[in-house]
């Protein structure tokens, strides 16, 4: 059994902001089943590795006896989270959000334990909230107060339109630790501001201050901007295993690191040797993405279904064979490059198509098809590889 000093400092473990020490030793002291919340906008419903980073941290919680509250905002995502925008995000319907928030959660319980969960969607209070109640969460914050977070500051000073919703999306988030009786929120760390206001409202009710915890947001794929769909640089909760270990193998170097500290349960000062043997030139970082693939995949997956993806990868792309798993694609014998790599659903536009094509990355039986116009005649059992991973056995009709 943790000591709740120990317990503290697996808690705090790679978290950017802790607010604060004194105060969550006094919640674990108590030994009273703590209520993590974690508030959720699914304005987008697919989840990525992004999101793992502040899930893992809640599957700890659990695992010492906690119960995270996953609160699906399906009336606060109406208003749309300004977070980090440099625009007013456009409004959804209940219809979307809902549709999205089940999507979401069939994917979040990838990772947390379904039983020590409670889901809650906050229209379930604000849906029942009048005008007046409005103006009374309204009149906790100062117009001044709420410029001061950095993304509406910079668009006041920029002559960005702000609106007056955008103001009340911070006071509605708070409203929820209220609602549900938060011990601690987590997000993101462009999340602060709105997590602090949970804190200060709490306060307000009389009741003790939510504990305040953020998590790194970390880069995707192009190890530059941060990972999203939007950036097309993202490894998904639903990627297969196979296509997981290919974009985590993908990584620039300077990512290994970061991704094992937070993506992983290996051992600090394992990961710490790594990060010496690579300074040191010691070892082949692709050696040590190789570790990093196994154990990111087996959160979602067996470590066989893991060590299966691994050899996939290394049957294709280091002794350049073709995977097991090949699919077929049906075609007529008589088509062109074109339309055949369009029917693989592989890319979404015949723009993309033809870029690849010209940059080589369309193989027929190994063989480049770097021409674009040119006609086919396939008699079935061929070998079409579009990019990097993926293959196709032709089929005729």
């Amino acid at each position: 059994m943790l000591s709740v000093e120990e317990q503290l400092e697996l808690i705090k473990r790679n978290t950017i902001d802790f607010i604060s020490d004194e105060e969550m030793l006094e919640k674990l002291k108590s030994g009273k089943q703590l209520r993590i919340k974690l508030g959720v906008d699914p304005s987008r419903p697919d989840l990525h590795l992004g999101h793992a980073v502040v899930l893992r941290k809640l599957k700890l919680f659990q695992e010492l006896g906690h119960k995270v509250v996953l609160i699906i905002g399906d009336f606060t995502a109406r208003i749309g989270d300004p977070s980090g925008r440099s625009k007013t995000r456009p409004m959804l319907t209940k219809e979307e959000v809902i549709e999205n928030a089940k999507t979401y959660t069939e994917q979040v319980f990838m990772l947390l334990d379904k039983e020590k969960t409670e889901v809650r969607f906050n229209g379930e209070w604000f849906d029942k909230m009048n005008f007046e109640d409005v103006l009374k969460l309204a009149s906790k914050l100062t117009v001044a107060r709420m410029l001061e977070r950095d993304d509406f500051n910079k668009r006041y000073k920029e002559n960005q339109p702000i609106s007056i919703s955008e103001f009340l999306y911070p006071l509605a988030q708070g409203h929820d630790s209220i609602m549900i009786d938060a011990d601690v929120e987590m997000g993101g760390s462009d999340q602060l501001f709105n997590l602090l206001m949970g804190r200060r409202l709490l306060e307000e009710a009389g009741k003790k201050p939510q504990i305040v915890m953020t998590m790194p947001l970390i880069e995707g794929t192009d190890g530059h901007l941060k990972m999203s769909k939007s950036y097309d640089n993202y490894i998904g909760f639903t990627d297969t295993p196979k296509d997981m270990f290919g974009k985590i193998m993908s990584i620039p170097d300077t990512l290994i690191i970061k991704y094992m500290k937070y993506l992983t349960n290996t051992d600090p000062e394992q990961i710490k040797k790594y990060e010496d043997q690579m300074e040191k030139n010691e070892v082949n970082p692709r050696d040590i993405k190789m570790f990093l693939g196994i154990e990111i995949i087996k959160m979602f997956h067996s470590e066989e279904v893991a060590n299966d993806a691994k050899e996939q990868f290394i049957k294709v792309f280091q002794k350049n064979d073709i995977p097991d798993d090949i699919e077929d694609l049906e075609t007529v014998p008589e088509i062109n490059i074109v339309d055949l790599v369009e029917n693989s659903k592989v890319l979404s536009s015949k723009s993309e198509i033809k870029r690849l094509i010209k940059q080589g990355g369309v193989k027929i039986d190994d063989e480049k098809v770097d021409d674009f116009k040119q006609e086919l005649v396939l008699k079935g059992g061929e070998i079409l590889r579009i990019g990097k991973r993926n293959f196709f056995k032709i089929k005729i009709k």
